[in-house]
């Protein structure tokens, strides 16, 4: 681990031992303002899964009420006569063949790939490059859908997707330390609130374990929710 900076240090000082509501930790979250730019809030919450058992896997989209604060570049695999509309909607890149010969040559300048069913046997190919860089279209996450225009829509606007993680964690993006405190409180509410009604039915014992909200360069808080 890195040497933590001497004004991260101070920071962490200032940090309560034990759980925090919401509110309290939005609050601490915000007074950290020593830094020259507008830092992104993480939440993450360690979950009592079994991540090894695919049916324990806790994965999907959501899009937060007010938003993450930050544009999502979309793609958009679709019918040619889609394609325009996709455009229309945000889409950066929007198509099928032309666009899996983009990518499988190597192009992933973008956060999310949206997909028709009717075209996923072309773009399954691209499991190999898309699948270990988290981009890979999935009905389970909304990124494969009948309705692409009002899906590239919703993931340029600031939809997020979220998985966990080997230890059992979910990590997602919540907005940017200048929300207003209601906003940044109302958002991870609706998270938490998404996630436990997601828990799996083999989920034992306590679902969700712990919780913690940190910005980019600062010392993170324990919630309690």
């Amino acid at each position: 681990m890195g040497m933590q900076s001497k004004r991260y240090r101070k920071e962490a000082a200032t940090v309560s031992p034990g759980d925090l509501s919401v509110k309290d930790a939005v609050d601490k979250i915000k007074s950290f303002t020593s830094t020259k730019f507008d830092q992104t809030v993480d939440l993450v919450l360690h979950l009592g899964i079994d991540s090894k058992q695919a049916e324990q896997l806790v994965r999907g989209a959501i899009s937060l009420p007010h938003g993450t604060g930050k544009k999502r570049t979309v793609i958009a695999f679709c019918e040619d006569g889609d394609a325009e509309e996709a455009k229309k909607a945000g889409a950066v890149e929007a198509g099928l063949d032309d666009l899996v010969k983009k990518v499988s040559d190597g192009w992933l300048d973008f956060d999310v790939a949206i997909a028709s069913p009717r075209v996923m046997g072309k773009v399954g190919k691209l499991g190999r490059v898309l699948g270990p860089q988290g981009k890979m279209p999935s009905p389970k996450n909304g990124t494969v859908t009948q309705d692409v225009t009002k899906a590239v829509g919703e993931f340029t606007a600031g939809k997020v997707e979220f998985r966990n993680d080997a230890g059992g964690n979910v990590h997602v993006l919540v907005g940017k330390q200048s929300f207003e405190s209601a906003k940044l409180i109302e958002n991870i509410e609706a998270f938490v609130a998404h996630i436990i009604k997601s828990k799996p039915s083999g989920a034992k014992g306590t679902y969700v374990k712990k919780v913690s909200l940190s910005a980019t360069m600062s010392p993170s808080v324990q919630v309690d929710v």
